[in-house]
């Protein structure tokens, strides 16, 4: 699914859109296709049911009819011999006037095939019908006449409907008088059980059409609320992330404002004074030498002291601003030279230690140490009021930490987080590290502060040439680049 998403080239919220409701498609028409199998399943049955029920019903009422009529000619039935015409022409007119409904009679054939009784298709009576088959091959004449000699039973086919002369579906029930050898039957019409059956299915139909768009107007409801509520996030998180990029943006730019505000001051109050010093001894220097004063080699003197002040000056602020022995040497080497430099200007005793790297950090994570440790070092000069600092940067099997520690009276995390201090702040150390997709952890009680530093493994580079031979660890005295 990624590979087709990207080939379509959708943006990012379309295809958290098209992921969300992918799904829910194929989950709706999952279970429209099972819901519309059962449906249809249980209705076929119902409906099978139903028209075994009416059909049982129409077979009942053709036993009741045929009851009926043998009662009605039972006695004549059972005191005629074999051969008694008269008692054979009084039963067959008593057969011939029980009419019953539109289409109701009873019919009467013998067991050679003639018809003997049929009142409401006269022109029938008095032929034979042997062989007679309705238009879809079933046979009739012969199929009553083989129930009746075994005693009766039922049977379907198709017969012209007295009310209306089409063709319709027809059940009979026949019974045979084994004296006379007459096939005696009824049978009852059951294109109302076709048509009941019919309406049925069209009930079942409509049902899954409704439940089709029950679960089409369901599946539309969903995605239009996922939609809605996509378009929702996806705004309130443009609106969110274009708040931080402004936050952050003026962060940056505040932190350029401070840092050229801290070059104009440290130019100003040290190199300017120092050139000025200078200038002013070389006037003095000059007009000595033009009166001829001996003390002009010592105004000179001073002068060239003060011009290599502004030269040390120069470098400690290139130095700050980035440190030619982080690119030369590595970041041991540079965090070394910058916690002398913290003591010499300071006065805290500042102890730094270290061990060979077997793998080199790339630059990124170098000068994310190295700003986190000199942003350290700051803040502990100006608030901690700390006796004595402790830096130690080593690698291990999971990448390279830095740890600082000092004895000082410790920081409000929440404060110190929010950057109000000045400076990068301790919350730009945080964004530091997680550029590196690293870890800081800051522990701050009254008996000092520990900010600890780590960077993945991913952020260490294979040693080159005789560095792979290095051991992993070397008195401190040797320390190499890391």
């Amino acid at each position: 699914m990624r590979h087709l998403l990207d080939r379509v080239r959708l943006n990012y919220g379309q295809k958290i859109f098209l992921v969300a409701t992918l799904p829910l498609i194929l989950t709706a028409v999952a279970i429209s296709l099972v819901v519309t199998l059962q449906s249809r399943q249980l209705a076929e049955r119902e409906i099978e049911t139903l028209e075994a029920q009416l059909i049982e019903a129409k077979r009942a009422e053709l036993k009741n009819y045929l009851s009926i009529a043998r009662t009605a000619f039972f006695n004549i039935y059972g005191r005629a011999a074999p051969d008694d015409e008269g008692a054979m022409l009084h039963v067959s007119q008593i057969l011939a006037g029980m009419i019953y409904g539109q289409d109701g009679y009873f019919f009467v054939f013998d067991y050679d095939g003639t018809n003997l009784v049929s009142p409401r298709h006269t022109a029938l009576i008095g032929r034979n019908w042997t062989g007679l088959e309705d238009p879809n091959g079933q046979p009739i004449t012969d199929t009553l006449i083989q129930l009746a000699r075994t005693g009766g039973g039922y049977h379907n086919y198709e017969w012209p409907k007295p009310s209306t002369g089409e063709r319709a579906q027809m059940v009979t029930y026949v019974i045979g008088l084994q004296d006379w050898r007459w096939a005696i039957g009824t049978g009852v019409f059951t294109d109302d059980v076709v048509a009941t059956v019919a309406a049925s299915r069209e009930k079942v139909e409509a049902r899954v059409r409704r439940t089709f768009l029950y679960i089409g107007g369901a599946m539309l409801t969903a995605l239009l609320l996922v939609f809605v509520s996509g378009m929702f996030i996806n705004i309130r998180e443009r609106r969110l992330a274009d708040a931080k990029l402004k936050k952050l943006t003026q962060r940056v730019f505040d932190a350029q404002e401070e840092e050229r505000g801290r070059v104009a001051r440290e130019l100003h109050d040290g190199i300017s004074q120092i050139l000025v010093g200078v200038r002013y001894a070389l006037d003095t220097a000059k007009r000595r030498l033009a009166a001829g004063d001996a003390r002009a080699a010592d105004t000179l003197e001073r002068g060239i002291e003060h011009l290599s002040g502004a030269i040390q000056e120069v470098r400690r602020i290139s130095r700050d601003l980035r440190p030619a022995v982080l690119d030369d040497l590595g970041l041991g080497p540079a965090l070394k030279a910058l916690s002398e430099d913290f003591g010499k200007r300071t006065g805290i005793r500042t102890d730094f230690s270290t061990v060979v790297f077997r793998n080199r950090l790339d630059d990124e994570a170098k000068i994310a140490l190295y700003r986190v440790a000199q942003e350290a070092l700051t803040n502990i000069e100006r608030h901690s009021g700390a006796t004595h600092v402790g830096i130690d940067l080593r690698g291990h099997a999971r990448g390279a930490t830095l740890k600082i520690s000092d004895n000082g009276c410790g920081l409000d995390h929440a404060q110190a987080m929010q950057g109000s201090g000045g400076g990068l702040g301790l919350r730009n150390m945080q964004e530091r590290i997680d550029q590196m997709d690293g870890t800081l952890r800051i522990l701050s009680s009254k008996s000092g502060t520990l900010i600890e530093a780590s960077v993945p493994l991913s952020h260490l580079l294979q040693p080159q040439g005789q560095a792979d031979n290095a051991p992993l660890h070397q008195p401190q005295e040797k320390k190499a680049q890391a």
